[in-house]
């Protein structure tokens, strides 16, 4: 049986899973939902850098990503902050879903997987 390595668990879900040499991130969100679409994307690819730093993984490790908009209107505001983010030369297979999100002031949510 292979080790599963949980990272920032809490009551409900861990905010990332490290199992068979993959990276399960959880659906990010912004902590200042007072910033637009852009905004609230920026602090989410930054809280995914984090996450995937503590497991010595980085963004060009990042395999799939599911973007979830509260209003697909936000697609061209939320992908000025991904392409300012997102690595040249290790673009991630990527799905953007409209979605109704876990609250009103969420505009975005992004999870991804990743190689280890």
């Amino acid at each position: 049986m292979s080790s599963i390595v949980r990272i920032d668990a809490g009551v409900r879900m861990s905010q990332a899973v490290v199992a068979n040499g993959f990276i399960f991130l959880a659906g990010q969100v912004a902590n200042d939902t007072s910033q637009d679409v852009e905004g609230q994307t920026q602090q989410i690819l930054a809280e995914i850098d984090r996450l995937l730093a503590t497991v010595d993984a980085d963004k060009r490790h990042i395999l799939t990503a599911n973007v979830y908009l509260a209003d697909i209107g936000d697609f061209a505001a939320m992908n000025r902050a991904w392409d300012a983010w997102v690595a040249d030369d290790a673009k991630p297979a990527r799905a953007t879903i409209e979605a109704k999100l876990a609250a009103p002031e969420y505009r975005v949510e992004i999870q991804v997987t990743a190689l280890a």
